[in-house]
C-alpha cells in the first residue's frame, strides 16, 4: 500500500517507517502536516494516511478533516490516527475529525500491520462496491450514470482551453443479430465492440443496449472523425463466433464537436453527435456522420 506518513518526531518517523516498509508497503514521511496535505492531494495513489495528532503545519485534527473531505470527492483514502495517549476523548475527537481508525503511538508492530490488513480489506471491498455501481458488467466500460458523472468532470476542465469532440455509435441490425443467433451472440458482440472503443480513449461507456459514447478531450471534430473512421473500420472486419456460427456485424457512428469556451453542455454536444448517428442509420449505416452534413465515411 502506499501510505503517507506524518509524525514531528525524527526518531518516530524513521521507525515507523523502516517498520512498514519491512512490510513491502510504500511510505512518504512528512514532519509537517501542510506539507503532507498537499502530496496527498496531488498523488492519488496514496491509499492510506497514518497521522499523528501532534503535528507541525496544520493540526493531526485538521489534516484528519482535510482527508476526509478528498475521500468524499471520490479519492479511497484509509485515515489512521495516531496519539501517545488513549483517553476516550481523544479516540472519540479523532474518529468524529474524520478517522477511520485510531492507534496509540509509539505503534506496536504487529498491531499497527493487523489494522493496515483491515484497511487493505476495506479498501479492497470498497473498490469492488465501486467498480458494481460504475461498470457496465457485460463489457467493463462505464455505465450510463457513471460516464455522465466522467464526461461533466472532463468537459469542465477541458472546455476552457481546448474543444472537446464526442462520438456515439450504435450497433447496426442488433435486434437481428439476437433474433438470429440468440442473445449469447448478441452479448458477444457487444463485448467485442466494448474491445474496439476502450482503446480510443479514457471516458467511454455503454449507454444502454447497443448504443456506445466516447468523449474526447482537446480534440477537434476532424480528429474526432479520423478516430470514428477508425472504429468503423475496425468493427466491419470484425467477427465472433457463438456455437459454430460466425457472425459478422457492423456500427454507424456520429461525431460533433463544441469548440473552447462555448456555453454548449455536455447534452447539447451528445445532442449533436447523436443526431449525426441518426443520419449515418438512415442513410443505410455502416458509416460515419457529422451534424447537418453528407456522410463522412461509408463502407466502399
Amino acid at each position: 500500500m502506499h501510505i503517507v506518513l506524518v509524525e514531528p518526531s525524527s526518531i518516530g518517523r524513521r521507525i515507523i517507517t523502516r517498520m512498514l516498509e519491512g512490510r513491502g508497503h510504500r511510505v512518504e514521511a512528512f514532519e509537517n502536516g501542510a506539507r503532507a496535505l498537499r502530496f496527498i492531494q496531488d498523488t492519488p495513489s496514496v491509499d492510506v494516511v497514518l497521522t499523528s495528532f501532534e503535528t507541525d503545519g496544520i493540526s493531526g485534527t485538521e489534516l484528519c478533516w482535510e482527508c476526509r473531505l478528498i475521500a468524499q470527492e471520490g479519492r479511497l483514502l484509509y485515515i489512521i490516527a495516531m496519539s501517545s495517549g488513549i483517553e476516550a476523548s481523544k479516540v472519540i475527537e479523532a474518529l468524529d475529525c474524520g478517522a477511520d481508525d485510531f492507534i496509540i503511538k509509539p505503534p506496536v508492530p504487529e498491531e499497527l500491520f493487523a489494522r493496515l490488513r483491515a484497511a487493505e480489506r476495506l479498501s479492497n471491498m470498497h473498490r469492488e462496491l465501486v467498480r458494481l455501481a460504475t461498470c457496465d458488467e457485460l463489457t467493463g466500460l462505464l455505465n450510463r450514470r457513471a460516464f455522465f458523472d466522467a464526461a461533466e468532470r472532463s468537459i469542465g476542465d477541458a472546455l476552457t482551453e481546448t474543444p472537446v469532440s464526442a462520438i456515439m455509435l450504435d450497433i447496426d441490425h442488433f435486434k437481428r443479430i439476437n433474433d438470429t443467433y440468440g442473445h449469447m451472440a448478441g452479448d458477444a458482440v457487444i463485448k467485442a465492440v466494448g474491445e474496439y472503443i476502450s482503446r480510443k480513449s479514457q471516458i467511454v461507456g455503454r449507454l444502454g443496449g447497443e448504443e456506445f459514447a466516447i468523449l474526447l478531450p482537446g480534440y477537434r471534430e476532424a480528429d474526432a472523425l479520423r478516430i470514428a473512421e477508425c472504429l468503423r473500420f475496425e468493427i466491419s472486419g470484425a467477427t465472433v463466433s457463438v456455437d459454430g456460427d460466425t457472425i459478422r456485424f457492423t456500427a454507424s457512428l456520429g461525431v460533433a464537436e463544441i469548440s473552447a469556451s462555448s456555453e454548449a453542455s455536455l447534452t447539447d454536444l451528445l445532442k449533436r453527435a447523436d443526431a449525426a448517428l441518426y443520419q449515418a442509420k438512415k442513410a443505410g449505416r455502416n458509416r460515419v456522420y457529422r451534424p447537418e452534413a453528407d456522410v463522412v465515411f461509408a463502407v466502399g
